[in-house]
C-alpha cells in the first residue's frame, strides 16, 4: 500500500464536518465517513505525490500511525473513494 499511487476519485466530494468530512461517491451514491481531519488532510493530498508514503510524509504524519492510515486508505481505496490514477506519459 505504502508504495501505491492513489488519488481521491473524481466522482467523490468531499463536505467538511467537525470530525472530519463526508465523502460522497456520485456514482455508488455511497456515503463514507473520513473521522479525522488528518485522514482528510492526507485524502487531499494523495493527488499530488507518487505514493502513500510520500504523502503521508509531505503531511508530517509519524511514522507511528502510518499502521493506521494504511488501514483507513486501503479501506477507502476498496470502497471507490481512491482511486489509481492513470500514468501519463
Amino acid at each position: 500500500m505504502l508504495g501505491r499511487r492513489l488519488a481521491l476519485d473524481p466522482n467523490v466530494a468531499l463536505r467538511p464536518e467537525p470530525f472530519g468530512a463526508l465523502a460522497y461517491h456520485y456514482g455508488t451514491r455511497r456515503l463514507v465517513f473520513l473521522k479525522h481531519p488528518d485522514v482528510v488532510r492526507v485524502v487531499q493530498a494523495l493527488g499530488d505525490h507518487d505514493s502513500v508514503a510520500a504523502t503521508l510524509t509531505a503531511c508530517a504524519i509519524a511514522e507511528a500511525r502510518w499502521p493506521s492510515f494504511v488501514a483507513a486508505l486501503s479501506a477507502l481505496a476498496d470502497s471507490g473513494v481512491l482511486h489509481e490514477p492513470a500514468l501519463i506519459s
